[in-house]
Parts: structure tokens; C-alpha cells; sequence
């Protein structure tokens, strides 16, 4: 069970260690689930994947990976997985190059669009002043653009116009020392879909419930919405799955999901979170290559609504690396 073992953040706020430092309680979760049929041992990983594997032979274990990477360095879950590969080990999840892909926001989304996966119309910017005076259609929604777990993204991420713009792209490049993304806000219903296997099976539909927010634009899912309990985002934000929705809706959702799987190259299991606009058309705004599978993460919902338990998730997943 390889996991990294984090003590603090090497870029963004100090509050991400909570994010980052989440996979250790998930680590234990499968780990126990497991035990009961197999031999587990818990690696934590605090310099390199290399080091922590040695004493455990490609020959004799499998890698249940949830390692992200040390310290939340740039790129260090693609680099892990890249690593365990050329080691020689079968691993749960997703190749290197898929986790790159999907963890740079912009690579993914021109993926998407050349794969003629519905994503909305993005810019990059590296500095304020690289943003023009004129031209941009609000409100944008701006995000670091190679974090995940909500990292980077507050009640200021949706701007409504450029001096606002300017403000969160000099936040991102001077906290997170990465260039803004700041892309098309599609003020619609949220959904997620868990997908896994070859070829691919959709979960069962989540919609996150933002009824509570009178304004529009205040209804995304912020860090607060996802790790501060006590907040009112966390309180107020409920997840539905299944999600309340028709059937031709759903199999529109469904359809994206899996060809937005196929664009970035997923295997073994992802979520794929997306907006519905005013037409029904579901826009991918993310991809999430090995997503949180902790007992109380969305996906762990997703396979529950599908009929199975928490071991039989962490099965399922396991014997699809073997």
C-alpha cells in the first residue's frame, strides 16, 4: 500500500497539507479492507518511490498506489507512477502519462477538445498583466492549473470582470508559482461519474446539491466545500447519488464521461467531473486520474449506489492491476 507521508507544502496555502495529508487515512481504509484476503504492508513514501520499494521485490508484490507525491511537489504522482512501472511492479490506477496529462489542466482540456469532448473555452495567463483590457466574456472561472483537490480555488475563483481577473492570477502565480487557467463558468448542474474497468463502466450519477447558494456564480466546489467540515460550504454543499436526473440526460453524461476517459488515456478507475449548460450539453472541466477513494469520497459512493462494499471496491480495483 504505497501512499506519500507529507509534512508540508512546497507551494500554495498551508491549509492544503489537509489535502495533501488525506491519502494516509485513506491508505489505512484499504489497507484494512484488504487484510482479510491478503498480505498488506503499508509503504509510505518521504523521500522517493525508489527507496521505499526496495525492500519489497516486483516479482513477489503488487503496488496499490495512492501515492500523489511528496510535499505536493509538481508532478511528483506521474513521476511516481512512472517510476513504479519501470521498476518492474503491476499497479492499481492510472499510467504517468495519463495523471501528467490530466494534471495539467490545459493539456487535458486540449485533449478533450481535440477528442471533440464538450470542455469550456479556457486562457492561460502567467502574469496580471497578461491579461487584455478587452475582449473576455465573464464571469471566468480561475484555477491554479496543475492542482487538484480544490487547491487554489475559493469564493474569489469565479471573477466577473478584468480587475478581478488580474487579482486571482497574480494570487495563483505568486502562492502557487503556476500559470492561471481561467476558463468559461458554466453555471449549470454539477455532475460526477465514477468510472472503472476495461472497458470502462460508469458508476452510478452524483450531482452536488448547490441549493443553498442564492447566487449563481457562488456554486462551485471550493476547498472550504471539501475539507473544512465546519464551513458553511462543507455543511451546505450534499451530494446526491444517484443524481435526479432523466435518462437521456444521464446518457449524455455517461457517453462524455467515457470518452473523456479514452481522451486522456485512463485506466483502471477515474472520476470525470462535469457542468450541464442551459442546452444540456455536459462540458468536462475536469478529469481526475485515481480520485480520492476514501470511505467517505465520492467515488467510494459511486461503487456503494453500484451494490458494492467498501472491501469489494478496493477488490475490485486491485484485481484489475493483477
Amino acid at each position: 500500500m504505497l501512499y506519500n507521508q507529507s509534512e508540508f507544502v512546497t507551494q500554495g496555502e498551508a491549509q492544503d497539507l489537509i489535502a495533501v495529508q488525506g491519502v494516509i487515512a485513506c491508505a489505512h481504509a484499504v489497507s484494512a479492507a484488504l487484510a482479510a484476503g491478503h498480505r498488506v504492508v503499508e509503504v509510505p513514501v518521504t523521500t522517493t518511490v525508489e527507496d521505499a520499494l526496495a525492500p519489497y521485490p516486483a516479482d513477489r508484490w503488487i503496488v496499490f498506489n495512492l501515492c500523489e507525491g511528496v510535499n505536493n511537489r509538481l508532478f511528483d504522482e506521474a513521476r511516481s507512477a512512472w517510476a513504479i512501472e519501470a521498476m518492474g511492479y503491476h499497479f492499481t490506477g492510472n499510467g504517468g502519462e495519463a495523471l501528467a496529462r490530466s494534471t495539467n489542466k490545459a493539456q487535458a482540456k486540449a485533449h478533450l477538445a481535440a477528442a471533440g469532448v464538450p470542455t469550456p473555452a479556457w486562457h492561460l495567463y502567467r502574469h496580471p498583466d497578461q491579461v487584455p483590457e478587452a475582449g473576455l466574456v465573464f464571469p471566468l472561472f480561475v484555477k491554479p492549473v496543475a492542482e487538484d483537490a480544490s487547491q487554489g480555488i475559493g469564493r474569489d475563483a469565479v471573477v466577473r470582470d478584468v480587475a478581478a481577473l488580474r487579482q486571482r492570477v497574480a494570487y495563483i502565480a505568486e502562492r502557487y508559482r503556476q500559470i492561471a487557467l481561467a476558463e468559461a463558468f458554466v453555471a449549470g448542474r454539477e455532475f460526477n461519474v465514477s468510472l472503472w474497468g476495461t472497458p470502462p463502466e460508469t458508476l452510478p450519477l452524483a450531482e452536488i446539491d448547490f441549493s443553498a447558494f442564492s447566487d449563481p456564480l457562488a456554486r462551485i466546489v471550493t476547498f472550504a466545500a471539501k475539507w473544512e467540515e465546519d464551513s458553511f460550504e462543507y455543511v451546505h454543499t450534499p451530494v446526491h447519488c444517484p443524481a435526479p436526473v432523466d435518462e437521456d440526460t444521464a446518457e449524455r453524461i455517461r457517453d462524455v464521461a467515457r470518452r473523456a476517459w479514452s481522451a486522456i488515456g485512463c485506466r483502471g478507475y477515474a472520476r470525470v467531473d462535469m457542468r450541464l449548460d442551459a442546452a444540456g450539453t455536459p462540458y468536462v472541466v475536469e478529469v481526475n486520474c485515481n480520485p480520492d477513494i476514501s470511505p467517505d469520497a465520492g467515488f467510494f459512493r459511486a461503487a456503494r449506489a453500484a451494490g458494492y462494499d467498501y472491501r469489494q471496491m478496493a477488490e475490485k480495483i486491485l484485481l484489475a492491476a493483477r
